[in-house]
């Protein structure tokens, strides 16, 4: 009989630094509900806010996007192959969508 001994323990720092720590994704998890409390004020100050109101929402929205991508999705951390892959499918699925717009006439005035 013999016996096979393996090193298992450097295995688990090499993924040691992979993402953030508990403390990280807490403040991430911060981040957002405060930038979702301002989403909310930016609905209910619609009038007051006037031309801005549209514009500020989107941007906030693509400030959430990014970061769940970024950081919950960890894409942030790996393989730019991934973040490659990602952006690909993005740019087809928003592309899909203009074309089933224009399809049915919605850029029309």
């Amino acid at each position: 009989m013999s016996t096979v001994t393996e090193q298992h323990d450097t295995h688990g720092d090499e993924h040691a630094d992979h993402g953030l720590t508990d403390l990280g994704y807490i403040k991430i998890a911060i981040f957002l509900a405060v930038v979702t409390a301002v989403e909310v004020v930016f609905s209910y100050t619609q009038d007051q806010l006037g031309a801005a109101f549209l514009p500020g929402l989107l941007i906030l929205m693509a400030v959430k996007f990014f970061m769940v991508l970024l950081y919950f999705m960890h894409l942030k951390f790996d393989s730019k192959l991934f973040s490659l892959m990602f952006y690909i499918g993005l740019v087809l699925a928003v592309g899909c969508y203009a074309v089933f717009l224009a399809t049915l006439h919605f850029f029309q005035s």
